[in-house]
């Protein structure tokens, strides 16, 4: 599907779309309440209910029937064939309308075969390069040029694999027609020709070209064309008898026609234009299936790269295939679409694991593993003149069986009361369906306890049904009150063995990983239960730990399940230096600005997506959350998430203080109210809270302070300083505070006060330099605010709760 072609639709089908949303929402509701009885309305050409789908509400059942009737009667397509089903077989499958219009009528039937369109990019293209991945014949982040040297010429040398199944290799959109005219050779010559119209990485261009380009590469390296090899690795192990490209002339009468081609029905001829001129087997069009077909691709993918003990893909390549990766504007996977422009079919009610692809034809197909469900649209919405639409009622279907059959764990009850429920008060009142059978590990820590007071720690360990195993403890330890190394040891109440990920202090800057500390996960465990507070700031610990968590666990194929807990300073504001990369540290784990504004499980999806780990995050969501509430406006009691963070104000000011805390001063370690003073033995706290106060910054106020702390820096040293006190929360800008304080040290303490760590906590040495430089605050917020605006951008994918 060309961008002119997405364009086109995304005009007819804008509103269109939330339309058969609302409509599949009222008919589920309307059958739900009607208790419509158990049993599928019987049509043209329906499926033998399985016993899956006996089992399920009528209610769907009916809603597709009447969803596509609506569609059919305002002529949005002829015909079309809907599957659904889940890893263990079809749960439902039906065909409705006409196959045909023109010549003459045929009735649509189940074993029609479809020009599915773009369904060739991930089906076919996409799935023969991650066997050919898994073989070690191609390695996702080498340069496709490696592959095809001609292909570098004019700026394409550094085009990766990954880059050109995510649409973001630069390459433009389509060819003109002509350049096909002579055949697939000459469009690869013109093809090789072309210039990007940007950078790799730096956009997303929805592009048939990038997959024309590793149809070639998986022609090149499998030594046959790209139709032979798929049908040798995929569909025949898989028992695909009706898909491939260039069908056979004896299936001709059970091919649904498109258009008009030189006055003839296409039929069993590609419609995609440049594909036909190419010969039929092109990397982005030209394949053919039936809902049959494409439901055992599904269940393959639903199980892991395996269908009834015949395996064409590995655990892990599958994996790999599915995992998020953040592309400008959206979300992609290697070959299927996730959260993008181009994801109108998707629906409203599947997981953000989901993945699928629609086809310029009229087909779309999604899969979903967390929800264990495929949901399968094949319509002719071509036929016979190029008009109709689908994604609205492929949307509409998605909505409506991602709704009635979720699994339990996804669709269980709310907890009991009113107010917030947290991630794990959400998993008590789903009977912590989603752990049952497993041997866990528990990150967390004492302060994560469920609104009853009790430590998730003791939650999970007191439960049958799955066994907790072992605890895994963050910086600060399994009490949250330590501030020195920690080793392992063993829970006074519990027993359970206490596997410390914060073994040793983080040292120097010199030999530091890049990133979060490697971490090794306890032997003997299916999944990581992650329990974690934190205080939405970049440079607390915790969100490394749990980081350095996802990666052990994508490792070894271990499950994560985040318990998600709210953002303590609101999860509104976004502010600060977004981290340079050179800055990567331990503390400094990822790509973020001081203040992120966004919860742990947030996070987690934002990293996996980032790094495209194939991790299976299940997040438990919290009920009832608003972002914009900070920590004492959600009904909840303050439990310390650290030693030093013993207030909600001491949180709010953790992004202005923290940012200090490398230098040569003291934020109050040792004081009864750290982060809420700032001192030094050389500075003039008079002097320096008068310079603030000059500043004019909003929502806060300086006092002078006299204070010894116990701990270092200047442990037992009499200290001067500033204690900050916000005035009004709304108001008040932590880190144009942070950076505000830095300029007044550096212009009243020059020489006492030593700058060589200052950027360790601002992860930016530019805004480092312009500091010590004194320049003019305005000047120096400027130098970060294009690389936020693009961060605020991209947060806004990973956003699970409304403000």
């Amino acid at each position: 599907m060309s961008l002119r072609h997405a364009s086109a639709r995304s005009d007819r089908l804008g509103a269109g779309r939330a339309q058969a949303r609302r409509l599949a929402a009222a008919l589920l509701t309307l059958a739900l309440v009607r208790h419509v009885p158990v049993r599928a309305r019987t049509g043209v050409d329906a499926a033998p209910a399985t016993d899956a789908a006996k089992q399920a509400p009528a209610a769907w059942l009916q809603g597709i029937d009447r969803l596509v009737a609506d569609a059919l009667a305002r002529q949005k397509l002829p015909g079309c064939v809907i599957a659904v089903g889940r890893r263990s077989g079809v749960v439902y499958s039906k065909a409705f309308g006409l196959r045909a219009l023109l010549p003459d009528k045929e009735a649509m039937t189940q074993d029609t075969i479809f020009d599915v369109a773009s369904l060739t990019k991930p089906v076919a293209t996409a799935a023969s390069v991650m066997v050919l991945v898994d073989q070690g014949k191609l390695d996702l982040d080498e340069r496709a040029a490696r592959y095809l040297p001609g292909f570098a010429a004019r700026g394409k040398a550094g085009i990766t694999l990954r880059q050109l199944l995510t649409h973001v290799s630069g390459l433009p959109s389509e060819i003109p027609v002509a350049d096909c005219e002579g055949g697939r050779a000459e469009a690869w010559k013109r093809i090789v020709a072309l210039r990007p119209k940007a950078a790799p990485g730096e956009r997303f261009i929805y592009s048939d070209v990038g997959y024309i380009v590793l149809d070639e590469i998986v022609r090149h390296v499998a030594g046959k064309s790209s139709a032979a090899f798929a049908d040798a690795a995929i569909y025949r192990p898989l028992g695909m008898a009706d898909t491939g490209f260039l069908p056979a002339p004896g299936k001709r009468p059970r091919i649904a026609p498109t258009e008009q081609r030189h006055d003839e029905w296409m039929r069993g001829e590609v419609h995609d234009p440049r594909a036909f001129r190419m010969g039929g087997v092109a990397g982005h069009a030209g394949l053919f299936s039936t809902a049959a077909d494409l439901a055992r691709f599904a269940r393959m993918v639903l199980g892991e790269g395996a269908l009834e003990q015949t395996r064409v893909l590995s655990v892990r390549g599958v994996a790999n295939m599915l995992a998020p990766h953040d592309v400008p504007g959206g979300i992609r996977a290697l070959g299927w679409d996730i959260q993008t422009a181009y994801s109108t079919s998707r629906g409203s009610s599947l997981s953000r694991r989901a993945v699928g692809h629609g086809g310029y034809t009229g087909t779309s197909l999604w899969i979903d593993p967390e929800r264990d469900l495929f949901v399968i649209l094949l319509g002719n919405r071509v036929h016979p003149d190029g008009k109709g639409a689908t994604n609205d009622l492929a949307a509409a279907i998605a909505t409506l069986v991602g709704t009635a059959l979720a699994a339990p764990a996804v669709a269980g009850p709310s907890p009991a009361g009113s107010g917030l429920a947290l991630g794990i008060d959400v998993l008590a009142a789903e009977d912590f369906a989603r752990l049952r059978g497993l041997r866990l590990a528990l990150l967390t820590n004492d302060s994560a306890r469920d609104r009853d007071g009790r430590r998730t720690t003791d939650v999970l360990a007191d439960r049958r049904g799955f066994k907790l195993v072992a605890l895994l403890s963050p910086e600060h330890g399994l009490s949250a009150r330590r501030d020195e190394r920690i080793d392992d040891g063993r829970d006074v109440k519990t027993r359970l063995p206490i596997h410390s990920l914060y073994g040793g202090a983080y040292g120097a800057r010199s030999g530091r990983p890049a990133g979060p500390r490697p971490v090794t996960l306890p032997p003997g465990i299916d999944a990581v239960v992650v329990d974690l507070p934190d205080v939405g700031t970049r440079f607390f610990t915790y969100a490394s730990s749990v980081h350095a968590t996802m990666r052990a666990a994508a490792r070894r194929g271990l499950r994560v399940i985040l318990l998600d807990r709210p953002n303590p300073i609101g999860g509104i504001e976004v502010s600060g230096p977004v981290l340079e990369t050179s800055e990567l540290s331990p503390v400094n784990h990822h790509v973020l600005p001081v203040r992120h504004g966004m919860t742990m499980a947030e996070l987690a999806e934002m990293m996996n997506s980032d790094e495209h780990l194939g991790l299976r995050l299940d997040i438990v969501h919290m009920a009832s959350y608003r972002r914009s509430a900070y920590h004492d406006e959600t009904g909840l009691p303050w439990r310390p998430p650290s030693p030093n963070l013993r207030t909600v104000s001491a949180a709010v000011l953790y992004p202005a203080l923290g940012l200090l805390e490398a230098t040569n001063v003291t934020v109050g370690r040792g004081t009864p109210s750290p982060f809420e003073v700032l001192g030094a033995p050389w500075i003039d706290g008079a002097a320096l809270a008068a310079e603030l106060a000059s500043a004019e910054l909003a929502g806060v106020a300086f006092e002078t302070t006299e204070f010894i702390p116990r701990a270092n820096p200047h442990r037992g040293i009499p200290c001067s300083g500033i204690r900050v006190r916000v005035t009004n929360r709304t108001a008040f800008e932590p880190v144009r505070t942070g950076i505000a304080i830095a300029l007044a040290l550096r212009k009243l303490f020059p020489a006492a006060w030593n700058t060589a760590r200052l950027r360790g906590m601002l992860g930016d040495p530019e805004v480092a330099t312009a500091i010590v430089a004194g320049r003019r605050l305005p000047e120096i917020e400027a130098l970060w605010q294009s690389d936020l605006d693009k961060f605020r951008a991209k947060r806004l994918k990973y956003l699970l709760y409304p403000p």
